[in-house]
């Protein structure tokens, strides 16, 4: 059975990181329940020149015919759509990754509310035992924050801010951003060859 993970985009800057993410998991063979909020949409416009559609199923489609050469298998989700499988318990994904995740999700998470799909799921992914993996972009963290950040990762998640190393003499951009999509790729357990791994030599 493939792996079912559940991506969240935010309005946190760090928009490329959640679409190499989107497309690695795509070519691992992942089913991906994807959903956005506004201010993503915002976000990915901005830092990408990349148009998300207000409309779920046209994302769907657009992602679809984008990475329509990739394995996996997607589906996205309004972030009003509550018969989504991904808002109840009784068929929670095997992980979950917000990623560019906001303050005020991270904040909305730690605080066990769901006013919209993403904090719902999340909430889910936490009661039940699943991974959640939050990528938080901001500098410097407040004291708010970063008690936020402990209350998550004492109840289980894991906080994963996106801060690339440099030990691989990383010669773009793009080799940055694999860095850290090659650390979430871990945490849930999905293969990759995006980097050479510490002490590994190249053959």
């Amino acid at each position: 059975m493939p792996k079912t993970i559940c991506l969240a985009f935010t309005g946190a800057s760090g928009m490329p990181y959640g679409i190499r993410l989107l497309e690695c998991l795509l070519a691992a063979g992942c089913r991906v329940q994807l959903l956005y909020s506004q201010v993503a949409q915002i976000v990915a416009r901005q830092e990408m020149a990349l148009e998300l559609p207000a409309r779920a199923a046209e994302t769907q489609a657009f992602f679809r015919e984008r990475y329509a050469a990739l394995s996996g298998s997607l589906e996205v989700y309004g972030r009003e759509e509550w018969f989504a499988p991904v808002a109840s318990g009784s068929n929670p994904p095997d992980a979950m990754v917000v990623c560019p995740c906001t303050m005020g999700t991270l904040a909305s998470i730690a605080q066990g509310l769901a006013s919209n799909l993403i904090e719902r799921a999340a909430d889910v992914v936490l009661k039940e035992g699943r991974k959640l993996v939050l990528v938080p972009r901001e500098t410097p963290f407040s004291a708010i924050h970063l008690e936020n950040m402990l209350r998550l990762s004492r109840a289980g998640a894991v906080i994963l801010p996106p801060n690339p190393g440099f030990y691989h003499h990383p010669k773009s951009v793009e080799e940055m951003v694999d860095f850290v999509v090659a650390r979430i790729l871990d945490q849930v357990a999905v293969p990759h060859a995006l980097m050479q791994r510490w002490g590994e030599t190249e053959d």
